[in-house]
């Protein structure tokens, strides 16, 4: 395509958009309420997978080793949690950092439950703590290390691990199908309101045949309109977005202040981006798409 030619095709879609003002900005409006909803939904999910994740996070294994453990069989276990899979990290915690720690959470409720216990006469032992890669391996994990000589006992919580993946999976595939469903919702919605710029072009459309114009040489400026419209659209949306969000994360953030969000920066690094491409691609496949049956001539 020459330079020249693409330039009239611009400037043809820039007349007709001001021509038809009033559809054109119907169009950008329906756009805009479109991506608005569409990136409110992302912003959700995203901030409903980094809940999860922070869960995830949570879900430790810990390992009781008997008080008479022999430096071999401590070594051994520390070797094997060295090349077990799923292990991301672990570290070991003796029973005097056990008891300080145990007694930091309860003694603010009950002051007195650990008066009687000292470094001499500590009933807590020493320990593994380990972390997960992934909580679907902690059965694997536990598996591994349950019969080794020198464990007395491994905590963890299989059923809250259980729960945990179970909510992890229905969230991604649920938010994957209604992500799908809105995107043919959008397409639906945006592609038959541009209908309308081209219903009004339809006398246009006839003549241009009818003289013997090419199908793409009428194409090109629709499909360039849908996709100016589009950006317009897209743009608008990521601003509403952007300070609706801003302004929920600053209100969540000053009064819940253990919730994890999304920054509002992924809006105008990330999102913004993904909004501006999709509302091009949906304008310009709108045009595209509900010219077929006028180019029947």
């Amino acid at each position: 395509m020459k330079i020249s030619t693409f330039k009239y095709y611009i400037i043809d879609a820039l007349k007709s958009l001001k021509r038809n003002r009033t559809i054109s900005l119907a169009s950008v409006i329906t756009v805009t309420t479109t991506l608005f909803i569409m990136g409110v939904f992302i912003l959700l999910m995203q901030n409903i997978n980094i809940g999860i994740k922070n869960v995830e996070s949570q879900v430790k294994i810990q390992v009781f080793l008997n008080d008479n453990i022999t430096n071999k069989d401590q070594k051994s276990i520390n070797q094997k949690l060295d090349n077990i899979s799923g292990v991301k990290s672990f570290k070991f915690e003796d029973k005097s950092e056990a008891l300080e720690k145990f007694n930091e959470q309860v003694s603010k409720n009950n002051s007195s439950l650990l008066n009687n216990y000292n470094s001499s006469n500590n009933p807590l032992p020493n320990s593994y703590i380990i972390e997960l890669e992934n909580p679907e391996m902690l059965q694997q994990v536990v598996s591994a290390i349950e019969n080794m000589p020198g464990i007395e006992s491994i905590g963890n919580d299989q059923k809250f691990t259980n729960k945990i993946i179970t909510i992890s999976k229905n969230v991604k595939w649920i938010g994957l199908a209604l992500f799908i469903l809105m995107v043919l919702v959008s397409i639906f919605l945006i592609s038959n309101t541009i209908k309308l710029t081209i219903y009004s072009r339809q006398r246009e459309i006839g003549i241009m045949k009818f003289v013997g114009a090419t199908d793409w040489f009428i194409r090109w400026p629709l499909i360039i309109e849908g996709a100016i419209i589009g950006l317009l659209g897209a743009v608008c949306s990521n601003i509403l977005v952007y300070y609706l969000y801003k302004l929920v994360f600053i209100k969540i953030n000053e009064n819940l202040l253990l919730i994890n969000l999304l920054s509002p920066s992924y809006i105008t690094q990330t999102l913004h981006w993904q909004l501006i491409f999709v509302g091009i691609l949906i304008g310009s496949a709108g045009s595209s798409w509900s010219l077929i049956k006028f180019l029947k001539v």
